[in-house]
């Protein structure tokens, strides 16, 4: 577990001090003697698991657990309260509260590093089984469910200056045939890549069908989001995949482009537009990207 940050969050310096003492050959210690101190040591930086006594002015640790609780990005930080309070209303509010683990002190060392221990352990599986449940495990980006997830998240959020794209590989079925499955696995890649690379960083792709991708991004100029998807047009275009036997392949992607519209009421609406797109580039020839 060597590595992991912990954020100590406690206003009495002797107490810090001690879990100092404790920890700090282990793990990386980040320390925070108030409430809003510690709220933003956590926006900032990257915090494994927090330490949090109750008892501190302004802000108690209750609310400080509630406000990273609230947060999307920190609402799985595992939280071990550490207090002198031993009643058990106390400890009950803990939990309610969002609490994963309530120490009281003094506290038994081996059993305050079990502890850790165990919520660092319990963090990584969930965070390892979340990227199953989320990423395609050929290319590394979203799978269909996570994509229409996220994607969903950010058409509800706002319609104004988004866009869908659907890209199809061109003749995909052809690749599979001629060169075997493992081959047209190293163009599904090759592509990804090359998607990913020409993205913005706030844009989300991912992969909705064997050989098909879709994203959604917001730009400000329909002009960039053309330039961008026919860079990521020609960049394919100029991709080779080698076989074992050292022949190239090459292949061609088509690209529908749409704007979101008020009248859209949900995500399905925008992507089968976008699909309508692409369907009418497949027909045009492939090897093109069409804006709707």
């Amino acid at each position: 577990m060597s590595g992991k940050n912990i954020l100590i969050v406690d206003d009495t310096e002797t107490n810090i001090d001690i879990l100092l003492d404790l920890l700090g050959e282990t793990y990386e210690i980040v320390v925070a003697t108030d409430g809003m101190t510690a709220l933003e040591i956590i926006k900032k930086e990257e915090i494994d698991l927090v330490l949090l006594d109750i008892m501190m002015p302004e802000m108690d640790g209750y609310e400080v657990c509630q406000k990273i609780r609230e947060e999307h990005l920190t609402r799985d930080l595992p939280i071990i309260f550490i207090t002198a309070r031993s009643d058990e209303e106390s400890i009950e509010r803990a939990y309610k509260i969002g609490g994963n683990d309530y120490i009281t002190k003094p506290f038994k060392t081996l059993e305050l590093l079990a502890r850790i221990k165990t919520q660092l352990t319990l963090k990584e599986l969930i965070e390892n089984l979340e990227r199953l449940a989320s990423y395609d495990e050929m290319t590394g980006i979203y799978n269909r469910r996570k994509f229409f997830e996220v994607a969903m998240a950010m058409f509800d959020d706002s319609k104004e200056n988004l866009y869908a794209i659907m890209i199809d590989i061109d003749k995909f079925k052809k690749v599979n045939d001629t060169y075997g499955h493992p081959v047209g696995d190293k163009v599904i890649k090759a592509v990804a890549k090359i998607i990913s690379e020409n993205l913005c960083t706030d844009s989300v792709l991912g992969r909705v069908g064997g050989e098909e991708f879709a994203i959604l991004c917001y730009s400000d100029s329909i002009n960039a989001v053309n330039e961008t998807m026919e860079n990521i047009r020609l960049s394919v275009e100029n991709l080779e995949v080698y076989t074992q036997n050292n022949e190239t392949v090459k292949c061609t992607i088509s690209e529908g482009v749409v704007a979101a519209k008020a009248k859209m009421k949900t995500i399905d609406e925008l992507l089968k537009a976008a699909d309508e797109a692409l369907y009418e580039a497949k027909g045009a020839g492939r090897n093109r990207v069409i804006f709707r």
